[in-house]
């Protein structure tokens, strides 16, 4: 099998994640739902320690982690499920940063459909970054949601939410952020200003099919939100449905070991930039979005003369990369993340996504420089 090098798009479970998994699949395998016996008993223990280890990735408190199916739903739920309080209090407009998860621009555009939804789109520099001043002018009265994604899933690029947070300050609008790619990665997430965050948890060496929303109070004041589904009072009504114990204490496994072990995993991850830093030198790359505010284990890439679709086939025995997000792969379509930091044509579909792990990379990066100076001959 060639290397793996594509962990923005899926991270590999944890064998101590997955130990967790097992245990409370064959071992302790209660419905937390169950109150008359031990065993929901237990497993309703481990749901809330689970809850307490997601909270301490951003300093919510546990009771407001609210378990998902991923970050997509997570998205859907913060920003659908705030459609009735905008319809109640006059509240139209929506802003979001040109270059979100189709997650997040997707139930937006739904809005905008169905519910009269007035949505704008904020665009990036060629940095890949958000302007604060340029949302701070885009910010009016009657905006009820402002969604911006901590982190980019193509370039890596990191939002300014400390900046983003002074502007929204005093303003009325929930402000939700998709942190998909980076909780418990970076910090940034503590601002109480944040009011939804969404999670996913096989992005974090957790399991996939599970994830968490972050609806964290003003005062007293919960977000208001209303369910998308109906049929059970469970995650305080706003997702009905039997608890997936396993996933759950898996995703609480992965965030607790990915905070304790958080410097230690992002200084593997630099080392290893510096690695493929230098044997991309020879290929006189350009590089997509501000290297000097990117996650630490991905990079973007276009290499002049050279297409990404050929770049991936020439490295396919060798590495597994992609060209941008995995929910859209199918699309030979330059990235709209690419095309709205204003990026021509031919460098957006040239286009190369690597993203790596803490874990050592059994790759020789000259090999792979390599194969593609070659192709280039």
């Amino acid at each position: 099998m060639p290397a793996y090098l594509d962990f923005c798009s899926t991270t590999p479970v944890d064998t101590r994640v997955s130990a967790v998994v097992r245990h409370y699949m064959e071992t302790e395998f209660g419905n937390a739902g169950s109150r008359t016996h031990e065993y929901g008993m237990i497993a309703s223990q481990a749901v809330e320690e689970a809850r307490s280890y997601v909270a301490d990735g951003c300093g919510a408190m546990p009771d407001e982690v609210l378990f998902t199916s991923g970050a997509t739903e997570a998205n859907n739920l913060a920003l659908l499920g705030l459609a009735q309080h905008a319809w109640g209090t006059g509240s139209r407009h929506a802003l979001a940063l040109a270059i979100e998860h189709k997650a997040v621009l997707e139930p937006l555009e739904a809005l905008a459909m169905t519910k009269g939804v007035e949505l704008e789109l904020v665009p990036v520099a060629e940095s890949g970054w958000v302007d604060p001043e340029d949302l701070a002018d885009r910010l009016r009265p009657d905006t009820f949601v402002v969604s911006t994604m901590h982190a980019n899933n193509e370039t890596g690029v990191i939002q300014p939410l400390n900046d983003i947070a002074e502007v929204l300050k005093g303003h009325p609008a929930y402000w939700h952020v998709d942190a998909a790619q980076s909780f418990c990665k970076i910090g940034g997430l503590a601002d109480k200003r944040i009011d939804l965050i969404s999670v996913s948890g096989h992005k974090l060496y957790g399991p996939m099919g599970v994830g968490a929303l972050i609806a964290r109070r003003r005062g007293y004041e919960r977000p208001p939100l209303s369910p998308l589904m109906f049929g059970g009072g469970q995650e305080r009504g706003l997702r009905p449905g039997t608890v997936p114990v396993p996933l759950v204490a898996g995703l609480g496994e992965a965030c607790r070991l990915a905070l304790v072990e958080q410097g230690k995993r992002s200084s593997a991850c630099v080392a290893e930039r510096s690695k493929a830093t230098a044997a991309f030198e020879t290929l006189d790359p350009v590089y997509n979005g501000d290297q000097n505010q990117v996650l630490p284990h991905v990079m973007n890439l276009s290499i002049p003369g050279l297409d990404a679709e050929a770049a991936m086939m020439i490295l396919r025995d060798l590495v597994a990369i992609s060209n941008g997000s995995a929910c859209t792969s199918s699309s030979y379509e330059p990235s709209h993340a690419l095309s709205a930091m204003g990026l021509a044509s031919e460098r957006a579909s040239g286009a190369l996504r690597v993203s790596w792990s803490h874990d050592p990379v059994l790759v020789d990066w000259m090999d792979v420089a390599e194969r593609l100076a070659n192709a280039l001959r």
